[in-house]
């Protein structure tokens, strides 16, 4: 139970709010308002893999929430392009990638202008990613992870090549050549030099208009704008479900 559980915390806003998330993220909610579903993602994880999430679907406290409904911003999330900048500017845990929100996504340069007809292909592939993978673990009765490293042996040729189609329509956006997509040392190069040129003002660059990136949610534990009202319980465990 829930209550027995909160009365034992230091923090007396746990205690009297017995009833209520610790945490319940204001920012996050405002920001999903109006939403369908969203874009989520594992804090860590031996590769990045990006799913819709129901608007109703409560996000756990190691998963990043980006408050997009899109098919296209899905798919430059899901390219080649944004893994390999997330691998290089993210630290690791035995292996596993650790994505970082304030060096990834916040520096993350979007391809910028892109064409509608861009959009299109873009938010077309993202879309047939999603559906053949679902269906796969439809059939497999296995999450994502599963399902991926039957790929990386060679299973499911048809979902690689969708990836792989996603990629180069992904660089192709950046206007680079189809190269870049199969070379992440190349691809983090053309990021970081489009990155120089946006901070230096060389360009233009609005790639969501007046719309701000949402990346709303924080992993547990990390720096957060709410602060309940007594200190103490730094490393408070998740609690349990009501």
């Amino acid at each position: 139970m829930v209550k027995p559980w909160r009365e034992l915390k230091q923090k007396a806003v746990y205690r009297k709010l017995w009833w209520q998330f610790t945490r319940p993220r204001p920012e996050m909610r405002k920001a999903l308002r109006g939403l369908e579903r969203y874009v989520a993602c594992d804090a860590q994880g031996k590769r990045l893999l990006l799913v819709w999430a129901d608007a109703w679907v409560c996000p756990s406290n190691l998963t990043f929430v980006f408050a997009f409904q899109d098919d296209y911003t899905m798919g430059v999330l899901s390219s080649s392009a944004h893994s390999a900048w997330a691998w290089s500017r993210s630290s690791t845990l035995k292996g596993d990638l650790r994505y970082t929100p304030s060096s990834v996504f916040e520096t993350f340069p979007w391809p910028d202008p892109v064409s509608d007809k861009q959009r299109e292909i873009i938010g077309d592939l993202s879309s047939k990613i999603i559906k053949r993978r679902q269906e796969i673990c439809a059939v497999l009765n296995q999450g994502l992870p599963h399902v991926y490293n039957l790929v990386d042996d060679g299973a499911y040729a048809d979902l690689r090549s969708l990836h792989t189609k996603l990629d180069e329509a992904v660089v192709a956006a950046y206007g680079w050549p189809k190269a870049a997509a199969h070379d992440d040392n190349d691809a983090v190069r053309r990021l970081l030099a489009l990155s120089r040129e946006i901070s230096a003002g060389q360009r233009r660059y609005e790639p969501f208009g007046d719309q701000e990136l949402a990346l709303v949610e924080l992993p547990y534990g990390a720096e957060e704008s709410e602060e309940p009202e007594d200190s103490g319980d730094p490393d408070d465990p998740e609690e349990p479900a009501l």
